[in-house]
């Protein structure tokens, strides 16, 4: 079974070489997107799939919009590729998406971040054939697994692709038969500057739950006094006064919400490296008493 994989991200790129080093799936030609502008400088960056590819060994092509079906395989493998597939790929030959979520819970750009924002104790792997709508085609492997409270969306994308790559290249080979999702759909909505603003008033849990949703790769972010901040690592914490009233003593960053307080354990001030809220704490005059 000769296999077309399309994918564009970090986790494209394990998928992929979890599919080739460990699975054993004949990958004839990698198809991601062109390489772009990303982080503060805006330098052109290689999109991760290629990068995983290359150093695999792997065809591959870039495309603004893939349209047209690579030729030669018997099937796709898609994963996180940021692009939708239409006719006449779409049809060409059976195409497996690897989606981290329970589905029909949270279809769409980004399961795994709303999943954790939502405060879910649950996701899943699951393994769907493509269809014309979005996330919605039949079901052709799923894995269930817990969200512990300490995880991350690095946490939950690591576990993602370990109990879901197994399941893809099954599918991949021919030996499932789908179903048909049950329930009513939700939708996982791209992540946008509005998601990543913390509002204090919020209640700590779920601050603590938008921290964990964007880190390690996207960030909450925040202003303390007269510093932006992204903050990466945080707990839910006992303390009282206004939303946003800080308190720093002994190395801890304590910061007061609509209910109970969020700790701060790591962040990244603007232009800066990430750090500890202890190193943060030391190289500041007077502490902050004020985010926003």
């Amino acid at each position: 079974m000769r296999v077309a994989f399309f994918g564009t991200s970090a986790f494209a790129a394990g998928a992929l070489e979890r599919l080739v080093r460990e699975d054993g799936i004949d990958v004839a030609v990698v198809v991601s997107q062109p390489d772009r502008p990303a982080g503060r400088g805006r330098k052109t960056a290689t999109p991760p799939a290629v990068t995983a590819a290359r150093e695999l060994g792997l065809p591959v092509v870039q495309e603004e919009r893939a349209s047209e079906a690579p030729p030669d395989v018997e099937a796709g493998a898609v994963v996180a590729f940021g692009q939708i597939l239409r006719p006449p790929l779409l049809g060409a030959y059976p195409l497996f998406n690897l989606h981290p979520s329970l589905l029909p819970r949270w279809r769409g750009a980004a399961p795994i971040e709303r999943a954790l924002m939502a405060g879910d104790r649950e996701t899943a792997s699951a393994v769907i054939e493509l269809v014309a709508e979005l996330d919605a085609g039949p079901i052709h492997g799923l894995e269930r697994f817990p969200i512990a409270p300490a995880d991350d969306a690095g946490a939950v994308a690591e576990r993602a692709l370990e109990l879901g790559v197994p399941l893809l290249a099954t599918a991949l080979r021919g030996e499932t038969s789908g179903h048909a999702q049950q329930g009513e759909p939700t939708y996982a909505a791209r992540i946008g500057a509005d998601d990543r603003r913390i509002d204090w008033s919020r209640a700590a849990t779920a601050i603590s739950d938008q921290v964990r949703a964007l880190s390690p790769h996207i960030g909450a972010r925040a202003q303390l006094d007269d510093v932006p901040v992204t903050v990466w690592r945080a707990a839910t914490t006992e303390g009282e006064g206004a939303p946003g009233t800080v308190t720093a003593d002994g190395g801890t960053l304590r910061i007061a919400t609509g209910q109970g307080a969020l700790e701060v354990s790591e962040l990244q001030p603007a232009g800066k490296r990430r750090m500890a809220a202890a190193e943060f704490l030391r190289g500041r005059q007077t502490p902050p008493a004020r985010a926003t």
